[in-house]
């Protein structure tokens, strides 16, 4: 349990650039402070953040380590992610506008996109690039602000351009899920561009590995009855079974 609460703790410092330790109360209210210290103390010993006086920042990044950081992110709980892409695979179609949110489950999903003609949108400039590995798919990359730990783009840019694209698949990411929150994700600009998608979007296909569950980021960007699809790499809480289940969600 502690390498998953670390895993996000670490995800969040990485997208929010710092974190105070009252933060981190809030979001895991079952764990002491020195608990979470302890925590801290880890992740700086990984080189991935800089404790500081009541809480911590993300490390300072050279220009050759900010891959190395988003290699580090990709290669926590790879398997799981790999199930979801081979599950998510089976809805993608010819001849449908498809949406691919950022992040390492969505590249898994992108390795494996069949090579056929598929037009691609996607705020992942590296999966972008990923996809035109293949010779058949179109990709459009969304433009705006470029965030360098998530590989994402976002921004008042991104929403404008979004206004003229039609989406009828999309497949979205999420950071973290609990019943009292919902879908969350520690960036502003991401949320906004994760809630105008959902709005574009037909058919909404949720990600996210189980490790996220029952955990809450600052932004809330979709809660169940927002999505159509909920995929994990295995099955889910009762609780969260049954509140998809109200909200007419199909889990896989």
């Amino acid at each position: 349990m502690h390498i998953e609460r670390r895993n996000i703790i670490n995800e969040y410092v990485q997208e929010k650039g710092e974190v105070r330790l009252k933060e981190l109360e809030e979001m895991f209210p079952e764990v002491s402070l020195m608990t979470l210290r302890r925590d801290l103390i880890y992740l700086e010993n990984k080189g991935t953040i800089v404790r500081v006086r009541g809480g911590a920042r993300k490390a300072t990044l050279s220009s050759n380590s900010i891959e190395d950081i988003y290699s580090q992110r990709a290669t926590i709980n790879i398997e799981a992610k790999e199930k979801i892409a081979e599950k998510a695979v089976t809805y993608i179609e010819p001849g449908r506008s498809i949406y691919i949110d950022s992040g390492t489950t969505m590249m898994c999903l992108a390795k494996i996109l069949p090579d056929q003609d598929l037009s691609i949108i996607t705020s992942g400039p590296n999966i972008g690039l990923e996809i035109c590995k293949k010779s058949k798919p179109s990709v459009i990359l969304i433009g705006g602000h470029l965030h360098r730990n998530n590989l994402c783009t976002s921004g008042i840019y991104a929403l404008e351009f979004l206004k003229n694209i039609n989406i009828d698949i999309a497949f979205i990411a999420s950071s973290s899920f609990s019943i009292d929150s919902g879908f969350t994700c520690g960036n502003f600009n991401e949320c906004e561009l994760k809630k105008a998608v959902i709005q574009k979007a037909r058919h909404k296909i949720l990600l996210m590995d189980t490790s996220k569950l029952d955990k809450s980021l600052p932004y809330t960007f979709a809660r169940l009855e927002d999505i159509d699809i909920f995929i994990s790499e295995k099955e889910l809480p009762e609780n969260v079974k049954k509140a998809a289940q109200d909200a007419s969600v199909t889990l896989i």
